[in-house]
Parts: structure tokens; C-alpha cells; sequence
């Protein structure tokens, strides 16, 4: 029988709370499976097949979708303390007692409120192309990004002007990312409505309101943490992590070169080797 792999396996349903969350699972090893967190808008397909992979190579690999988002019903959350408050819920129907955590863009902002109000739960979090509640630059997006992040109908061009430098090296990357997301053909997932966008824009607006207070949360988080962020991210600024590198107490940070807000997708041999490190 061939391996599973992200392109083969099953969607699966779990209830709970009125909420049927769909998800994938997949990978073996290791007595801690690790929940990843997808970003504005993402569904169980946009994650980069090759990170998947090579993750799950190590370890059981949890996707999931959020409530209300693509193939997963319930409402949609509109502030990240109730899309952190679905996933725990989430956890506890999978019956997961301890996870280790990445959360890439707006999941990572869901993945530190996780990680602060269910430390016991959180081995280790990894946080990627995201930022700190309340910090400088994370009211919003700069006009331009806003306008391919919320499109009614993204492309493929969309995901390269926001996920990728500006440089013809990183958006040959980006091509080559995107050859490898649509090689799924069956049993995709289906794409997330335009009131899941409105909502989760909701959420990112509220987390990013100018709050220097809010900062001062980090310094709870116990969990070590792993910081990825590509040194030229348009949408997320990456000022933002070496604050975050600052302020959480056992944090390490890790800067791509040449990379915008998708760095796990334009280097995923190396970002999964540097989590493998970490993890292991």
C-alpha cells in the first residue's frame, strides 16, 4: 500500500458543538501530532504539499479547517479569541491531550491566544509569517495587498504578489508553489465563501488595533517557540517577529532571505528540517 500523502488523504468530519470540522490526518511517529493553522482565507489545499510531506515524514500531521470556512460548517469567528476558542474545541473531539502548534499568518495569531489560554496543551508552537496582537503596522493591510488578499476570485497571481518577494528568484519560487498546490484532483476541498473572508478580515482588524498593553501577553506564553518570517513580508511586517523573538521567553527566530509572507512555501526542504530540529 503507497504512503498517505497530502495529495491522498481522506477529508474526514468530527462534530462537536453543533460545528462539523473537517480535516486530514496524516504521518506516523512521535507521541505529540502536530496541528497546523492556515492562513486568511486558506482552506486543507493551500497548504504547500511539499512542507506537508516532508513534516509528516517525522510525525502525524493534522489539517483542519475552521468553522464556517470551506468544507467545515458552523459560524464564522470574527475575532481570533473565538477562532483560538473553535480549534481548542476542535482538539478536545479529536480527543488531543498535547499538540505541538504552527500557525502560519492569521493561525498565528489563533496559535499564540491558544497557546496562552491552554499552555498545558501547547508542547511547542511555531508561528509563521504572522505578528504580535496589538503591535505597530498590523492595523490592516497596505492597500495594495488588501486588494489581492480579499479578491472575490483569487489566482494563482494574487497568492504570488502577496506570498512572495517581489524579485524574479522568489517568484520563481512562487511558480514552482504552485505547480505543487493544484496536483490534488480528487477530493479537493472546496474553495472558502466571500463571508468567511469578511469575517476572518473582522478578525485581523480587531487583533491589529494599535494596543501596546496587548504586547505584554507574549510574556505568558511558555512554550518554546520557533519564529519564521521571510525579511520582506508586505503583509505582516517582519518587525513584528523579532518583537515577538523579544518577548516570549523562550523563543528562537529564524529570517529567510528573499522571501515575502509565504517563506515555509518558497523554502519547504529547509523550514521542515528547521521545525523537524526544533520539534525533535
Amino acid at each position: 500500500m503507497s504512503p498517505t500523502t497530502h495529495q491522498t488523504a481522506p477529508t474526514r468530519f468530527v462534530e462537536a458543538h453543533g460545528v462539523r470540522y473537517a480535516y486530514r490526518r496524516l504521518g506516523a511517529g512521535g507521541e505529540v501530532p502536530l496541528l497546523m493553522l492556515q492562513h486568511f482565507t486558506g482552506n486543507l489545499d493551500n497548504w504547500d504539499p511539499a512542507l506537508v510531506d516532508a513534516l509528516a515524514a517525522h510525525r502525524e500531521v493534522i489539517l483542519v479547517d475552521y468553522p464556517g470556512v470551506s468544507s467545515s460548517t458552523g459560524a464564522h469567528a470574527t475575532t481570533v479569541a473565538e477562532l483560538a476558542r473553535q480549534i481548542i474545541t476542535f482538539t478536545i473531539a479529536l480527543d488531543l491531550k498535547r499538540i505541538d502548534l504552527l500557525g502560519f499568518s492569521l493561525g498565528g495569531f489563533a496559535a499564540q491566544d491558544i497557546a496562552l489560554v491552554r499552555p498545558d496543551l501547547v508542547r511547542r508552537l511555531i508561528l509563521a509569517g504572522t505578528g504580535p496582537k496589538g503591535a505597530p503596522g498590523m492595523h490592516g493591510w497596505r492597500s495594495d495587498i488588501a486588494e489581492h488578499a480579499r479578491a472575490e476570485n483569487p489566482s494563482g497571481e494574487d497568492l504570488l504578489y502577496i506570498f512572495f518577494a517581489h524579485t524574479e528568484t522568489s517568484r520563481a519560487k512562487g511558480m514552482e508553489f504552485l505547480g505543487r498546490l493544484f496536483q490534488r484532483t480528487e477530493d479537493r476541498d472546496v474553495p472558502s465563501s466571500i463571508e468567511s473572508r469578511d469575517a476572518q478580515y473582522d478578525a485581523v482588524l480587531e487583533w491589529g488595533i494599535p494596543d501596546h498593553s496587548a504586547l505584554q501577553r507574549l510574556t505568558g506564553i511558555r512554550s518554546p517557540t520557533l519564529i519564521i518570517q521571510g525579511d520582506d513580508d508586505l503583509m505582516i511586517p517582519t518587525k513584528g517577529s523579532h518583537l515577538m523573538a523579544g518577548l516570549i521567553p523562550d523563543a528562537r527566530i529564524r529570517i529567510y532571505p528573499d522571501a515575502a509572507h509565504a517563506s515555509l512555501f518558497q523554502y519547504p526542504t529547509e523550514v521542515a528540517e528547521e521545525i523537524e530540529e526544533f520539534l525533535g
